[in-house]
């Protein structure tokens, strides 16, 4: 094993009366506020989904880095956004879709290279392998 990273989430009281904080091993989170008014409504804080599309934004870019740079490419700039859908499935809700937007600069790729290669870390990166729903992603290489 690689590694092992925790985190944690508390919370108090009902689904829509309550909140909780979520916290990481490294305090990047600390007890940071998270409720249903942040998660389906407009409220303060933050929430699972939020956090999902920062780690595949991460995990994505990391892993696009790596593969260009095996390719014999060094990445000027990657900057990644995802968008993570969050549906109501039957009784229940379900994460059902990310897409990713991708920009990157990356002296001396073409275009067709680049494309190649953003498919192959979209795929293959640890965030994207650990879910189900379907995963789609616009990439741009700029000049």
């Amino acid at each position: 094993m690689m590694a092992t990273k925790k985190a944690w989430a508390i919370w108090k009281g009902g689904i829509k009366d309550g909140g909780g904080t979520i916290s990481s091993e490294t305090g990047v989170l600390r007890e940071a506020p998270y409720g249903f008014k942040s998660r389906f409504e407009d409220g303060k804080g933050t929430n699972p989904e939020e956090l999902i599309a920062a780690a595949h934004a991460g995990c994505f870019s990391m892993a696009l880095s790596l593969m260009l740079g095996d390719a014999g490419l060094t990445p000027e700039k990657i900057e990644t956004h995802a968008e993570i859908t969050l549906d109501k499935i039957g009784e229940g809700f379900e994460i059902t879709a990310s897409h990713l937007s991708v920009t990157a600069k990356i002296p001396g790729a073409d275009k067709a290279r680049f494309e190649e290669i953003a498919n192959k870390a979209k795929a293959g990166c640890p965030v994207s392998k650990l879910m189900k729903a379907k995963i789609t992603m616009d990439a741009r290489l700029e000049s």
